[in-house]
């Protein structure tokens, strides 16, 4: 179950908010519990219970550590949660993906190749085999407590509004909501909560959803016979498809959460306005950006290393990891090693050397490197990925008549109003209107219209239209 479908939007949200709104506070907790767990089984039934068996036993560990007094007992306990959970996340993930490149070895050098069964990936496991670990670190370092409770720590790790597409929760960001934050839970977090879901379902709906028709037209094409201006199109379009449909994803997330009374911090805040790569990842998926710097670039050393080249690799191998983390894919690796690259150059001279140019020179920069490495994250293939930049530049063909139609205009020009909109003082204050936390009777009332008619639009376009992809199966 996704959040962009009939059965969530008509059934299973409803009865969910109905259920929890009228519990009594003391039960509100195992009403999510169970509520996560129903969700999370109706797509996956058989890996609920890899989610419930690794936190019973991860909470016990965690617990165990905390309570341990000697530091070699906590160091132990601390490598056996990371092992197991990245042991999980290794095996369902990339065990295939190294059979397969092991057997490419094997095939070159005459060799019997390995027979290996590819494994089915339960959705979202590395957004919370990243929480898992958060947790275990976090307690390991003394930043929070551990969770007293069994069902509580499920809780946080099976939250279904993140659980699928993120954001990646840090456990000390969250641990004390999870027992305390009913006091807080007032009409304005609902109305905030509903105003930004039914946002992030339009972002996906009505605007991720259009493009990635277009997109996945030309994709599905010859690619060898693609025109120039078809390739810029479909990766354009695939450009705004992704970032629509993930940042629509997370307003999904952060909208419900509010109405449960949670509040968690932003994914999203316009990277494609951003005017430098190193500015990009502080506005995109900024959860796993945290992520990676907390828990992985701090401690390799960080930016407190003594030599520039030890620097450098540190950006660059976290940068592959984030790459790997997308998919069991060596276009997701180049797509990492690319941003880190650009990420190293920007640091030894490129940053400098943007201080001369005009921002908005910086901005269009920026983007334009942007789009060329979601080539490597959107082509199946390296060879094929090649022959979709070579056709980005060999400047032959012209677009077919029938691609460009007035819908294709009025979504792109949609697409990009939304994806700019920062870069002016007039959007700027337009997107402080849309993510208010409080709102007046009468910003209330207009944003109730305003949300009702885009909850129709929404199911209109889902009953109509029938194309609703999930692209985070991967992940």
């Amino acid at each position: 179950m996704v959040f962009s479908s009939i059965t969530f939007l008509l059934y299973f949200l409803p009865v969910f908010l109905t259920l929890y709104f009228l519990a009594d506070v003391k039960f509100k907790n195992f009403i999510v519990l169970f509520g996560s767990i129903l969700f999370y089984s109706w797509g996956a039934p058989l890996f609920i219970f890899v989610i419930l068996g690794t936190t019973f036993l991860d909470f016990h560990l965690v617990k165990w550590m905390h309570n341990s007094q000697k530091n070699w007992q906590k160091k132990l306990l601390l490598t056996v949660s990371v092992c197991m959970n990245l042991g999980l996340l290794f095996y369902f993930k990339y065990s295939f993906f190294l059979i397969d490149n092991i057997n490419e070895i094997l095939h070159i050098t005459g060799q019997k190749n390995i027979v290996w069964e590819k494994i089915a990936l339960p959705i979202g496991i590395s957004f919370f085999t990243f929480e898992s670990l958060t947790y275990v670190v976090d307690v390991y370092r003394g930043v929070h407590a551990p969770l007293k409770k069994f069902w509580n720590y499920q809780l946080y790790i099976i939250l279904f509004p993140k659980l699928i597409a993120g954001p990646i929760v840090r456990y000390h960001d969250i641990a004390d909501q999870i027992t305390n934050r009913f006091e807080k839970d007032g009409i304005d977090n609902k109305l905030a909560g509903l105003y930004r879901f039914i946002l992030g379902l339009s972002k996906k709906v009505i605007i991720a959803n259009s493009v990635a028709a277009f997109a996945d037209k030309i994709f599905q094409s010859d690619l060898h016979q693609l025109p120039t201006s078809s390739a810029w199109l479909g990766i354009l379009c695939y450009t705004f498809q992704i970032y629509f449909d993930f940042s629509g994803y997370s307003d999904m997330a952060i909208g419900i959460l509010k109405m449960l009374g949670f509040n968690i911090n932003e994914n999203f805040n316009h990277p494609y306005t951003a005017n430098s790569i190193t500015d990009f990842w502080r506005r995109w998926h900024m959860s796993l950006g945290a992520w990676m710097r907390n828990y992985l670039y701090i401690p390799l050393g960080g930016n407190r290393v003594t030599s520039k080249w030890r620097l450098y690799f540190n950006l660059w191998l976290v940068f592959l990891a984030s790459g790997l983390w997308h998919g069991a894919s060596w276009n997701f690796v180049i797509w990492g090693a690319y941003h880190g690259l650009w990420l190293v150059l920007e640091r030894s001279f490129l940053l400098k050397l943007y201080e001369r140019i005009w921002n908005p020179v910086r901005a269009v920069l920026t983007f334009f490197i942007v789009v060329i490495g979601w080539v490597f994250f959107r082509v199946d293939t390296f060879d094929n990925a090649l022959t979709f930049l070579q056709r980005l530049f060999v400047f032959e063909g012209i677009l077919p008549r029938n691609r460009f139609t007035p819908e294709l205009i009025f979504y792109f020009v949609l697409a990009a109003f939304f994806s700019f909109m920062g870069l002016s003082s007039f959007g700027k204050n337009l997107s402080a209107r849309f993510y208010k936390e409080i709102y007046s009777t009468k910003e209330a009332s207009v944003w109730a219209f305003i949300t009702l008619v885009l909850l129709i639009l929404n199911i209109s376009f889902l009953a109509s239209k029938g194309f609703n992809p999930f692209i985070y199966f991967r992940f």
